[in-house]
């Protein structure tokens, strides 16, 4: 964070200014703190005052230099606090905005490293080791189990399990044979596989990934605060009346002294201070009692962004659910010898030393349920089957369905379970087909909640935007009360779908956890990522992560947002009746100076206590009970 520049001048502009308020208010001698105010003047304003002047050069007149020219005119009057207090707010937004972009542009490079550096390629003459930027379309290669896949392309040979979670959402590895399509940068778990490459390095997924997120961070028009809006006009106009100001009466015979002292009154009464102080302080407190809650909002600009949603849109895997399998039944098969504890006592052992996501999930079950656990000989891994191990001197196979028991009687059971969305393990017990273990991931207790209190707050029904299979995808929907699904979508897919729900007229919030949501969180007017779960890209993606992964709080920080745009919209109402007021006092009567200054200090005294409001405990209660 340090290296930034902009975020070493805001630190010193931001020490320089404390030290001077503490100087200020231990009854320092003024010359002291004087001078520690404009050094803060100096180390947060030179950029911004920089970056006006060229602008200015540019026939550009900014609200940079505007804000420059206001403060450096309030210690001309004596007002230095105010100027300094002022450039410091500018600063510290500055660099902010550059942590945001730095971190995202880290992240959307160390995704590339995802896909591996090496591959092995098959020739004629065998195997032989290559750079995998540098493979063709139609190269084979050849992918060890623990290896992760050099390029996209399809399976010619072998069988195994793919961990694609990467890529598609799914939390479940899922079996490829011969036929199926891989992609690169997703990991091979069980059986070494041959693919045949179909796309070169700058065309797979992962690099599509890259070049989305870099170009929606390019293309996405940048949102700006009211003030950012208006300020080309506001400055143009408050420029020229100042020069009128200052002008006009010296045509009357009015002496330059009294003119330039009118000119000055007109420009700190007219100043945007009281706006952008109207504007900032209930964004910002908003900001910090969101953040006490578990939600990390980036900027005041995503807060108000979140105020105008109307469209949420989910991803499935780790943000309605959990991310990871759970046991969901334990099915004994005709025959078989053993009780459904057994039956899990059995797999469990089995399945105790490997380390595949559904082994791990059958192992937890029996240890949640106490259940002591056998020692297991000869364990042994069948890539693209399962497990095999002898317990209790019973030889014990734990696998695919499809692999172990696809001719037997019994695997009709197996077809209607996995149609209810669900992953199916067999297990044989001495080459005989024992039992069925249902597996699925497991909704979060609070999204059914979060998404009624969605459906009430916005308007309209969250839609379910997933890489996982139309089944499952489906079972899930109807599990938490949303009916318009779109399921198997790749990450370009997702992204997609984004800009069709704003092409109607949306203003989407999409939420999502993985390296495939982070193009769709960056087509999203406001993207949030679940931050337990989430990947290190979806998180600097995103515009607000949910820390504590409570999805309770994703209405209540938008019943938030809303109260903040309302208050914002409040004071801007007072501000703009403070500064027209004194503005034509000034213009059509005798405004004298320090009373213009105390008006214009009052109104930003005003509207900042109004916006401050919202940094009370009662104000996150009031948003979870508006949603």
């Amino acid at each position: 964070m340090w290296s930034l520049r902009e975020v070493r001048w805001a630190g010193a502009a931001t020490a320089l200014f404390a030290f001077g308020g503490i100087a200020q208010l231990a009854g320092a001698a003024p010359w002291l703190w004087w001078t520690l105010y404009l050094f803060s003047y100096a180390a947060g304003g030179w950029e911004p005052g920089w970056s006006g002047l060229r602008a200015l050069r540019e026939k550009t007149l900014d609200v940079d230099l505007l804000m420059v020219v206001a403060a450096i005119g309030a210690a001309a009057i004596g007002q230095v606090f105010d100027g300094a207090l002022l450039i410091v707010i500018f600063a510290t937004s500055g660099a902010l905005e550059a942590i945001a972009t730095k971190r995202t542009e880290d992240s959307v490079r160390s995704l590339l490293s995802l896909a591996p550096e090496r591959a092995t390629r098959l020739t004629e003459a065998g195997e032989e080791t290559v750079e995998a930027a540098l493979l063709q379309v139609g190269d084979v290669i050849l992918v060890r189990p623990g290896e992760r896949i050099g390029a996209d392309g399809q399976v010619v040979g072998g069988a195994g399990e793919v961990d694609q979670a990467s890529i598609t959402g799914e939390a479940l590895p899922v079996s490829k044979r011969p036929g199926d399509e891989v992609f690169a940068g997703t990991l091979n778990g069980t059986g070494a596989l041959r693919i045949r490459v179909t796309r070169s390095a700058s065309d797979t997924v992962i690099a599509r990934i890259v070049s989305m997120v870099e170009q929606a961070g390019a293309t996405k028009a940048r949102t700006q605060l009211f003030i950012e809006k208006v300020e080309q006009r506001y400055s143009v106009v408050m420029v020229a009346a100042t020069v009128a100001v200052f002008a006009i009466p010296l045509l009357w015979g009015v002496s330059p002294q009294d003119s330039l002292l009118r000119a000055m009154t007109f420009m700190i009464v007219a100043s945007p201070c009281a706006v952008v102080l109207a504007t900032m302080p209930p964004l910002l407190a908003a900001i910090a009692t969101a953040g006490r809650h578990g939600v990390l909002i980036k900027s005041a600009v995503v807060m108000e962004q979140l105020g105008a949603v109307t469209q949420v849109a989910f991803d499935k895997t780790g943000t309605l659910t959990e991310g990871r399998p759970h046991l969901t039944g334990l099915h004994t098969l005709p025959g078989a010898d053993l009780d459904e504890e057994e039956l899990l006592v059995v797999a469990a052992a089995a399945e105790r030393n490997s380390q595949h996501p559904l082994g791990g999930a059958i192992v937890r079950a029996a240890q949640e349920a106490g259940l002591p656990l056998p020692a297991a000989e000869d364990f042994g891994s069948m890539p693209g089957r399962g497990v095999r191990a002898r317990v209790n001197g019973r030889h014990i196979e734990v696998g695919s369905p499809d692999r172990l028991m696809a001719d037997h009687p019994a695997y009709d059971v197996v077809a209607e379970l996995e149609s209810d969305g669900q992953s199916i393990v067999a297990v044989l017990v001495d080459g005989a087909p024992a039992g069925l273990l249902s597996l699925s991931d497991r909704v979060r207790p609070d999204a059914v909640g979060a998404v009624a209190r969605l459906s009430t707050l916005t308007g309209t029904v969250p839609v379910l935007l997933t890489g996982d299979n139309p089944v499952t995808a489906r079972r899930l929907a109807e599990q938490v009360g949303i009916s318009d699904v779109r399921a198997s979508l790749l990450p370009e897919d997702k992204a997609g779908a984004v800009r069709d729900l704003q092409q109607a007229g949306a203003r989407v919030a999409l939420i999502g956890d993985g390296v495939n949501d982070a193009p769709a969180l960056a087509t999203a007017h406001t993207g949030i990522a679940m931050g337990g779960t989430g990947s290190d890209l979806a998180l600097d993606t995103a515009d607000a992560v949910i820390t504590r992964d409570e999805l309770a709080a994703v209405p209540a920080v938008i019943a938030l947002a809303r109260r903040a745009r309302r208050l914002v919209v409040a004071n801007l109402i007072i501000a703009a009746t403070f500064i027209g007021a004194l503005v034509a006092w000034d213009l059509f009567g005798e405004l004298p100076l320090p009373l213009g200054v105390a008006g214009h200090e009052g109104s930003t005294v005003i509207v900042g206590l109004n916006g401050l409001r919202l940094l009370r405990d009662a104000a996150w209660r009031r948003a979870v009970m508006d949603s």
